[in-house]
């Protein structure tokens, strides 16, 4: 609506005059360029979004004793690790050693493992002795957590009670630099460990040992380019270190306090692999832990040296009782389980043959006293087998793969118990009244069948005899046997019958 006074048109010129700008070729660049910007940055949010995440770094439990159920544990999770293209899987460790067989068999996975791995000796006061040493020195990353300790690594089996391994006492034994030390421009060297010299031992065997055990952990030293001397010494003198000491020896890549300081420090490194050079890019990525499943549970249980001696034992004894009394079922199916799971479980484990034949011959023993009873000589002399069988079942040292004695207590008791069971009821029966067989017919109750003139049939303990006895005799009459020749028993009256 016009106001007064106001040419006709006024109004349109004016708005002309105030839009024109909108219709200006830069300001329809600039609003081209906008939509452009909020188009592309739309199309870079949609893109994050659908982008999947990096794979997690996977974190692994090492703790307790190097057994066969670790090392089925962590080849399978490194398998599924590189399966789903992790870039690094943690090997959180803390272990007293273990076994030799299940030590090489982690060491070859982690060495054929297309997906790098770092063995991080944690928590504090955790430590990587013996095995774990060998473990810490095989993976790509090395590292320790405050307050833990890594060495010892002298194989047990050749440690003489009460003294260092491998060490003599008429030979000083040099002493090993804790720091790094200084080059003439002040800058930190690599510190030199003395090699250990080479001692005779005691035996052949003890030397071809511990020189395999130097090989081989000298061989980890150099593919991972770390202290390979100090490694020898470990190995021959029982050396140990602590994390700091060990971070300034080159023994380990650095000391971190926890996993977020683990994957930032071992950020940029380069690891070697069987593919080549690999640059590590772990900072700020999400880890995941991967606990010790049933599998795992199950395979520490029966792998336990205590554990398989009692399912072979009562494997064993259930078949000997379901043999003794045909049709239970219980007892034998149970025993065929246990025995089956035994025999699995010592398959796992390093054994001595001459124990498992001494704990057989022992259980032969005690079968032969239940057939044939010899008083108690038999018994004793299997359980005797069964104890010292059980003594040098395992044939290691290692920490956790030993019998206890308290086992091998009980495993006494048993067989003495069961001797003299078996003792008591041999001496029992050869005091008892014979009831079976002929000898048992004799004094037993007959009824008569039929009878003429002292001859005639009877029913005596469910079967048809021919008799003999006096002249008359009625049917259904019960008799009682007095002997028996031949197929013929002789029988007395009523009156005679107890």
């Amino acid at each position: 609506m016009m106001n007064a006074g106001q040419a006709p048109g006024a109004g349109r010129g004016r708005h002309r005059r105030m839009t024109w700008w909108r219709r200006h070729p830069t300001v329809l660049l600039l609003r081209r360029v906008m939509l452009a910007l909020i188009l592309l940055a739309g199309a870079v949010g949609l893109a994050a979004q659908d982008r999947p995440a990096p794979p997690p770094v996977i974190v692994l439990t090492a703790q307790g004793p190097v057994s066969p159920a670790m090392s089925d544990y962590i080849r399978r999770n490194l398998d599924a690790a590189a399966a789903r293209g992790s870039p690094l899987v943690v090997l959180k460790l803390d272990t007293p050693g273990g076994l030799d067989t299940s030590m090489r068999e982690i060491i070859q996975a982690i060495l054929a493992s297309p997906v790098p791995g770092a063995a991080w000796v944690a928590p504090q006061g955790g430590r990587a002795a013996s095995a774990g040493t060998y473990i810490l020195y095989a993976s790509h990353i090395a590292a320790m957590a405050p307050a833990t300790n890594l060495g010892a690594a002298t194989p047990v089996s050749l440690t003489a009670p009460g003294a260092t391994p491998g060490d003599r006492q008429d030979e000083p034994r040099a002493p090993l630099p804790l720091g790094p030390s200084r080059g003439e421009d002040g800058d930190a060297a690599p510190a030199e460990v003395p090699a250990a010299p080479p001692r005779p031992t005691g035996t052949a065997m003890e030397a071809k040992v511990i020189n395999d055990a130097v090989a081989y952990i000298r061989g980890l030293a150099e593919l991972r380019g770390r202290n390979a001397d100090w490694a020898e010494a470990a190995v021959r003198r029982g050396e140990s270190l602590s994390a700091g000491a060990a971070a300034a020896e080159g023994v380990i890549d650095f000391v971190a306090a926890d996993l977020e300081g683990l994957l930032s420090q071992a950020d940029g490194r380069v690891v070697m692999m069987a593919a080549g050079p690999l640059t590590l890019a772990t900072a700020g990525l999400a880890h995941e832990v991967v606990t010790p499943d049933w599998r795992t549970a199950f395979l520490s249980v029966i792998t336990n040296p205590n554990v398989a001696l009692i399912l072979m034992l009562v494997g064993v004894y259930g078949i000997i009782l379901e043999f003794l009394n045909p049709g239970v079922l219980v007892a034998g199916t149970i025993g065929g389980i246990s025995l089956i799971l035994g025999l699995y479980a010592l398959a796992l484990l390093p054994i001595s043959y001459a124990g498992i034949g001494l704990i057989l011959l022992g259980l032969a023993l005690i079968v032969a006293e239940a057939f044939a009873p010899s008083f108690g000589v038999l018994g004793i002399g299997g359980t005797a087998a069964l104890v010292l069988g059980a003594v040098i079942l395992i044939d290691t040292d290692a920490p956790g793969f030993v019998v206890s004695v308290p086992i091998i207590a009980g495993v006494a008791v048993a067989g003495l118990v069961s001797t003299l069971i078996i003792a008591r009821l041999a001496a029992r029966s050869f005091g008892a009244r014979v009831v079976g067989g002929a000898e048992g017919l004799i004094g037993a109750p007959a009824t008569v069948l039929e009878w003429q003139r002292g001859r005639g049939h009877v029913w005596a303990q469910g079967e048809r005899w021919q008799a003999s006895g006096p002249a008359a005799l009625n049917p259904q009459e019960v008799v009682r046997v007095t002997a028996i020749k031949g197929l013929v028993v002789q029988v007395e009256r009523h009156a005679s019958v107890n």
